[in-house]
């Protein structure tokens, strides 16, 4: 799920990652709004706010919005610099620390809630977008930027061109593929809604609150270790009947 790239990769590994991390990102995405009142997995609206502030001649107000955005940007950039530097030093699962410190940021946010009221709701929104500017960032390296998992807004635009393609058989002949990836684009759209309606439970109805970014990080971390071990059983097998 989290080792194959290239060619190496099929669309079960990009199913299988899609799955996690668009759960993960509706987790986020609900958890941040009911919370802060911010949409935390992409930028789009905050831009848009932006916009409107400095229209208004608002500034001042206007720069939270450059924070948020700024915060996104350098969480993609953070996690494509880390990954580009263990590729350097030829690390075998490149993308472990990325996931490590998006989880690490999901639970320091939900511990810190228990201790204290949210008097920052500022700073809690940038670290949100920073974490899931780094998911954003690395799932689009791992499967060759086939899988996008924080924002739905491009991924209604592609589903719409590819299902409008289906229409087409003469033009487009290649008609399995094209449904292979609609299924893949439905799979984020209906994780991230499940993901979002788990994160509404837990925050509202079972009254977790900010403890809630606790079971996205689990789901991340237990999903890395699931692949490790997965990795080192297949390739402990395949050296034991490699053997003369």
């Amino acid at each position: 799920m989290l080792r194959h790239q290239g060619r190496s990769r099929t669309l079960k590994h990009n199913l299988q990652i899609a799955t996690v991390l668009s759960f993960v990102a509706g987790i986020v995405n609900v958890t941040g709004f009911l919370s802060i009142h911010q949409l935390t997995t992409n930028v789009t609206g905050h831009f848009a706010q932006f916009m409107y502030d400095v229209e208004n001649f608002n500034f001042w107000k206007g720069t939270i919005y450059v924070l948020y955005i700024f915060s996104f940007l350098v969480g993609s950039f953070s996690s494509s610099f880390l990954i580009e530097i263990f590729k350097e030093n030829k690390k075998l699962n490149i993308f472990a620390t990325p996931i490590l410190i998006e989880s690490f940021i999901l639970i320091s946010i939900a511990v810190i809630s228990n201790f204290t009221e949210i008097n920052y709701p500022h700073l809690i929104a940038c670290c949100l977008l920073f974490a899931m500017g780094m998911q954003n960032s690395y799932v689009t390296e791992i499967s060759n930027a086939v899988v996008r998992t924080t924002h739905l807004t491009g991924l209604f635009t592609d589903l719409g061109i590819e299902l409008s393609q289906l229409f087409f058989p003469k033009t487009h002949r290649n008609s399995r593929k094209i449904k292979a990836t609609i299924r893949l684009r439905i799979y984020i759209i209906a994780f991230f809604f499940t993901g979002g309606i788990t994160g509404g439970l837990f925050y509202s109805t079972l009254n977790l609150k900010l403890n809630t970014l606790f079971l996205g990080a689990f789901i991340l971390l237990g999903s890395l270790i699931y692949d490790d071990v997965r990795f080192g059983w297949i390739k402990a097998k395949r050296n034991y009947y490699r053997k003369p």
